[in-house]
């Protein structure tokens, strides 16, 4: 005999009946539980097990909490938070508020746009390993274009990549030539704002400053909050430029036999992924390289919660 239940209008419905909705719906997620289990959840429960392990790739350890005491103490991870932090307060509201200048400003031009934007557009295209090569030519002291100029013009030029106190603002420089994907997605933002409400607040008195604090920043909000949410993880993730730059600047190669540490000079340019990185395929401490990735995950999860949470405050602020 089927077994039956109370369907939403009082009608007998076959247990079976109620369930192939929900295997059907299974059945569209698959693919996502699959590439969800596969790529994420997997990999996020081994770096845990395996942080808990002595782990070099040949052989396995239980060692408890040793590694992440060891964290605790290690001064190098330390100093690579510090300047990971530093370059999220600095470069990340830098790259935002550039992209947008320069996204108004390309708004403002009566001709060229299409020219201009392709300008501002095209440093971002360059391959990473490319760009800061070139970016660190060009600011280099002893053969570098722009000493040269700036010399020949009696001003200064600081070592950008040589000195510990000018190397991470040179990584900011390196941030803002490629400010293109900010500023095109910047760019669609302000062009969809409707003219209506530029008028109404002409009408009502309002001066630039007015139209664009009271007007232009509470329609973008969204685009700020995705251009601040995705520039502070790939910050927190910064890796590529920093260790090129330092690798150029120290004039360091991977010949037999030599040992390539990162933060030149100094450890000013070390940053919290390339420490991981230097753990895990250097040292080969897998274990402890584990600990630094989860570390990593959760200051990423902290950040962007925070983001969200400071962007719904103002959002609603505004309602």
């Amino acid at each position: 005999m089927a077994t039956t239940t109370l369907g939403r209008r009082g009608r007998a419905v076959p247990v079976g009946g109620r369930r192939r909705p929900a295997l059907r719906a299974l059945l569209y997620l698959s693919p996502w539980l699959a590439g969800f289990s596969v790529f994420f959840a997997y990999p996020l429960i081994a770096t845990v097990y395996f942080s808990f392990q002595r782990y070099d790739l040949f052989t396995l350890e239980p060692v408890g909490l040793l590694n992440y005491r060891y964290f605790l103490k290690d001064e190098a991870a330390w100093t690579a938070i510090r300047n990971t932090l530093w370059l999220v307060v600095v470069m990340v509201p830098a790259r935002v508020l550039f992209g947008l200048g320069v996204a108004q400003l390309v708004t403002k031009l009566k001709a060229g746009v299409g020219f201009f934007r392709t300008v501002f557009y095209l440093p971002s295209l360059v391959p990473l390993v490319a760009g800061t090569l070139g970016f660190v030519y060009l600011l280099n002291p002893g053969t570098g274009p722009v000493p040269a100029i700036l010399s020949a013009i009696g001003l200064p030029s600081p070592d950008w990549f040589g000195d510990p106190g000018w190397a991470k603002p040179g990584l900011t420089l390196l941030g803002l030539w490629s400010v293109g994907d900010l500023m095109v997605i910047f760019l669609a933002a302000l062009l969809d704002v409707p003219k209506q409400l530029y008028e109404a607040a002409a009408l009502d008195g309002a001066g630039p400053w007015q139209q664009f604090f009271h007007v232009t920043l509470p329609v973008i909000r969204p685009v700020l909050m995705f251009a601040a949410v995705t520039g502070v993880i790939q910050t927190l993730q910064y890796f590529t430029q920093a260790m090129v730059a330092a690798r150029v600047a120290s004039g360091s190669t991977d010949s037999a036999g030599s040992v390539f540490t990162p933060g030149y000079p100094a450890q000013s340019t070390l940053t919290f992924p390339e420490w991981l990185f230097h753990q895990g395929f250097r040292d080969f401490a897998m274990g402890y390289a584990c600990v630094l990735a989860l570390i990593l995950f959760a200051v990423s999860m902290v950040f962007t919660l925070f983001l969200l949470r400071q962007f719904r405050g103002l959002a609603e602020e505004d309602a």
